[in-house]
Parts: C-alpha cells; structure tokens; sequence
C-alpha cells in the first residue's frame, strides 16, 4: 500500500507484519503447533520433528524418509534427525529396499505404534477445539480457503525456484 505524503509525493510501502498474510500464517501454525507439541512432548518426550513422522508413519505405515519429508512438508536433514532420535527411543525402525540399497523403508514399532495410537484422541480432540471458534460454514470455507492459499504458494514457490540470480 502506498502512502501519500503531499499533495505529490508518495512514501515507500510499509510492511507492517501483523497485517501481513504470511507472518500470520505462520504465527498461527507456530501458536499450533507449540500448543500442541506439549501434550506430546511432556506424555512421549518426542519434539515437533519426531511427532510428524510418528503421525506420518501412523496414517501411511511403511514409507522412506524421503516421502515422509515430502508428505510432512519437513526439510531431508529434520526428518532424518527425527528418525535418527525415534530409532534411538525405540519408536521406528528401518528395513533396507532391496532394491535400493541407499534408502530405506520406515515402520512403526510397536512401542511407536502404541504412541500413535494412545494420542490420535487428544490431537483429534485438540482440532476440534481449536476448531470450536468456527460456525460449519466458517469450517467450509476456511477449509476451501486454506486449500487454495496452499495451492497458490505451492505455485508461488515453483515459480522462486524456476528464477534465476
């Protein structure tokens, strides 16, 4: 938004973040996800990382490290510290591919599974609870909303990564 200073004269734009759509965004996921990350931190001793590969691994069953990234929108080297810890605990373990020596299948153990299973509930309830604040039709839209601003920084972000310096 540009501002008139004069009858002439234009100032720069202002950013000012508490109107800005990404930092809100990202107050809310932060406010979330903290919010939530207590219950199981504090139950399971497992950080933010390690509950959304529990979560991805408990919906999904077997996948790589790499599709866990992928499905969790998590960068390669949290996803692998967050598996690294989770075998430490005794939570995931690997099985090699064989036919792909390099990567590896991902599963549940069955304490992991357990862990899963005994918090699904809580985060479920917690959704809804967060949700509450919402009419059904608040839900319905903010959900269509929600998909298409996901949408377009998807293609916001390919078309970054398609710029050169």
């Amino acid at each position: 938004m540009t501002t008139k200073n004069s009858g002439t004269e234009t100032a720069p734009d202002t950013l000012e973040l508490e109107n800005f759509l990404p930092y809100r965004l990202n107050v809310l996921a932060e406010t979330v996800s903290q919010s939530l990350s207590r219950h199981y931190s504090d139950r399971y001793g497992i950080s933010i990382p390690e509950w959304r590969v529990v979560a991805t691994l408990g919906q999904f069953s077997s996948m790589t490290a790499k599709a866990v990234g992928a499905h969790s929108h998590m960068h390669k080297t949290k996803v692998s510290r967050a598996v690294a810890a989770l075998e430490e605990k005794g939570m995931v373990k690997r099985k090699a591919n064989p036919s792909d020596k390099r990567e590896a299948f991902l599963r549940l153990t069955p304490k992991g599974q357990s862990v899963y299973d005994s918090f699904v509930p809580s985060a479920l309830t917690f959704s809804d609870a967060l949700a509450s604040v919402l009419s059904d039709a608040e839900r319905e839209t903010f959900d269509i909303i929600l998909a298409r601003l996901i949408d377009q920084a998807e293609v916001l972000a390919s078309e970054t990564l398609g710029q050169t310096s």
